[in-house]
């Protein structure tokens, strides 16, 4: 091995794989903190800028912070609450302002707390009453009345189900903001509601509901009524969206509803085939057209709540994100044309406004995540870049966007070469890790993703495919999914990998594929019905669709409706596209890792599995994390996930990773 660091170009020469990388996984793990928000509270001495933080260094806790108007950042949670809710067990929308108090829905308990964010030693003040069972009342996306005495906000409530039932409720409540008494039901009966909002003089509420077997990017009807005494409502009006009508088949999905000073109210729909911006007029019950992009889209899949795609800046213009083939713009509305002043952003995570500037959670390719703002003449402000690695940004790989024609459709993918700073020393091309991502109903982004470049500054090229079904390209290449998960899915990535190793840009027999929750179902279709990857990694994947039918939560229970087919009417469908039941095709090693709080996908789900592999003597190895939900947060487990599928590639593909891993402990056949 070489090593010269005197030009700054090649460091290391060596086999892929056995490159030593100043990306570590303790740094990932130590460096990893989340940010969430941001959001903009208006001061006596000018706007702070709020923002959330996940940390894995403090157990996966959920921190509020803010900077003042002077420059200061300072944490703003009481310590032993963390702002993260388990509404749709996806969370978001956590916490809200409420004059000079802060609300949030607290991790621990579920219970709604207020305090004041400039006495953070004063004790939380609980305003929901403690639950009867664990986590009975769960608490999101909430908004403040303009009379400061009442939070509305979405309740799901595990009480008292009805017979025969396994849902909870998910209503739309209306809590005094002093606990004086309990909450009342705002609106009930639709089996989901979201983005409850007050119109800024507190004489309307709109929301978002929609019923089984939609998913919220399927068909949503956004409603308004007026609002009395924030616990009663007058005659409810229907004002966008439905089960019909949607320009490429299907119904009309809305997203992101929300008031302008105004008192309109502007949201996303689908229903031209690319989520863009209307605004409805309430006191002429007038809709207009504020966007008509047919070639990117202002909204996205609301996964989690809270989800903002456009803000009103202090000059009444709007500010907004468009997505174009999975690439996010931070954009200015002009003329009813979206005009791009992002500087070269091009993964969004959130968006407010300060007077006339905007408030960006954003990143560049090679750069990572952080919150500043965009003046109106382009300047740029800094308010948090929490994750400086320490490592020089010439180590990290720019994705490079790929269209590939996949029989009469297409797919698409950001492709990473390995990192520039070392070279390989005589062993061909390098090895491809191709990624799926979860959702399914998602896409993957053009940032600097450290689970990416893990990868690539090893040695590693990365494919992250975007299959059909992908967010950010329109409804109907989204569309392209339905009725055909686990097989639209796996032919694109199987076509992606096989296109770059025609191309030499990878070593056909070194081709692994990774994926997460839906991603693990696209990895073991992928190996079940293919010989085109030696290895695959599922972290908490779906292995029997039968059972994630039959056994999740309420959210994600009709999901597989659209994606495979009704359910039970369609058992033999599920059966055939469950990779459970086919076994015997796997072949290739792998490795499963599981979390084993996972209520999304249970962990009998990769138990299954790992049997399955153990009686039919494939080499495996299996990861169960205690005290993990869907995704891990707690450091050690991230660190000890990252190294245990570098030391499984290594065993398959016979390098030697730099980085001192200790084997996976019960691991069959990987030496």
């Amino acid at each position: 091995m070489s090593a010269s660091d005197a030009t700054g170009d090649i460091l290391f020469e060596g086999p892929h794989g056995s490159w030593p990388s100043p990306l570590t996984a303790e740094v990932i793990a130590a460096g990893g903190v989340g940010l969430g928000g941001p959001a903009v509270r208006p001061g006596p001495s000018g706007d702070e800028i709020w923002w959330s933080e996940l940390r894995p260094a403090e157990a996966g806790r959920v921190v509020l912070c803010r900077r003042l108007p002077d420059g200061t950042v300072a944490d703003a949670l009481p310590e032993g609450l963390s702002a993260r809710t388990r509404v749709h067990e996806y969370g978001g929308g956590a916490w809200w302002f409420a004059g000079d108090r802060v609300v949030v829905n607290n991790w621990g308990d579920q219970r709604l707390y207020t305090y004041d964010p400039d006495d953070l030693d004063a004790e939380p003040v609980a305003i929901t009453p403690e639950p009867e069972v664990s986590h009975g009342w769960r608490h999101a996306d909430g908004v403040a009345t303009p009379d400061g005495e009442w939070l509305v906000c979405v309740r799901e409530d595990h009480h008292d189900l009805p017979p025969g039932s396994h849902e909870p409720r998910n209503e739309i409540v209306a809590v005094p903001l002093d606990g004086s008494a309990e909450p009342h039901v705002v609106v009930t009966g639709p089996d989901f509601v979201a983005a409850p909002r007050v119109s800024p003089e507190g004489r309307w509420l709109s929301w978002i509901e929609w019923n089984h077997p939609d998913m919220p990017w399927d068909a949503t009807e956004l409603k308004a009524a007026p609002l009395f005494d924030a616990a009663r409502l007058g005659n409810t009006r229907v004002i966008a969206g439905g089960r019909g009508g949607n320009a490429v088949g299907g119904g009309v999905s809305i997203v992101g509803p929300n008031w302008t000073s105004d008192g309109r109210l502007v949201f996303s729909s689908d229903q031209t085939g690319w989520w863009n911006l209307l605004r409805w007029r309430p006191e002429s019950d007038e809709i207009e057209t504020l966007t008509s992009l047919d070639d990117g889209e202002i909204g996205g899949p609301p996964w989690v709540f809270g989800r903002q795609d456009w803000v009103e800046l202090g000059d009444g213009t709007l500010g907004c994100v468009v997505t174009r083939k999975a690439i996010e713009t931070v954009c200015r509305i002009v003329d009813g044309a979206p005009i791009d002043v992002g500087l070269g952003l091009t993964a969004i995570g959130g968006l407010a406004a300060s007077g006339d500037d905007l408030v960006v959670l954003g990143a560049i390719p090679t750069g990572s995540p952080g919150i500043g703002t965009i003046g109106p003449d382009g300047t740029r402000g800094l308010v948090r870049m929490p994750n400086d690695l320490g490592i020089d940004d010439s180590w990290f790989s720019e994705g490079e966007a790929l269209e590939l024609a996949v029989g009469d459709t297409v797919t698409h993918a950001f492709v990473y070469p390995p990192s520039r700073r070392a070279r390989a020393a005589t062993d061909g091309p390098p090895p491809l890790v191709v990624v799926g991502h979860g959702g399914p109903t998602a896409h993957s982004q053009l940032t600097l993703n450290l689970k990416v470049q893990y990868w690539t500054t090893r040695g590693f090229a990365v494919a992250d495919v975007n299959y059909r079904g992908s967010t950010g390209f329109g409804t109907a290449y989204r569309r392209q999914l339905d009725g055909a998960w686990g097989i639209a899915d796996v032919e694109d990535c199987i076509a992606v990998a096989r296109s770059l190793a025609a191309d030499r840009r990878v070593d056909p027999a070194r081709m692994a594929i990774r994926g997460g929750s839906a991603g693990g179902l696209t990895v073991l279709r992928a190996l079940q019905t293919s010989d085109v990857f030696s290895a695959g990694t599922s972290l908490y994947g779906v292995a029997d669709l039968e059972a994630l039918a039959s056994d999740t939560h309420k959210f994600e229970a009709r999901y597989l409706d659209g994606l495979v087919a009704p359910f039970p009417s369609g058992k033999a469908v599920y059966d055939e596209r469950s990779p459970i039941n086919h076994v015997d095709d796997l072949s290739s090693p792998m490795l499963v890792m599981q979390g084993s709080e996972d209520e999304i996908v249970p962990p009998s789900q990769s138990q299954a599995i790992v049997a399955a592999l153990a009686a039919k003597g494939v080499p495996h190895a299996y990861l169960e994390f205690e005290g993990e939900q869907h995704g891990f947060r707690q450091a050690p487990n991230v660190i000890r996930s990252f190294e245990a599928e570098l030391w499984f590639y290594g065993r398959v593909f016979g390098f030697e990773p730099a980085d001192a891993i200790e084997p996976v402990a019960g691991a069959v056949g990987l030496g």
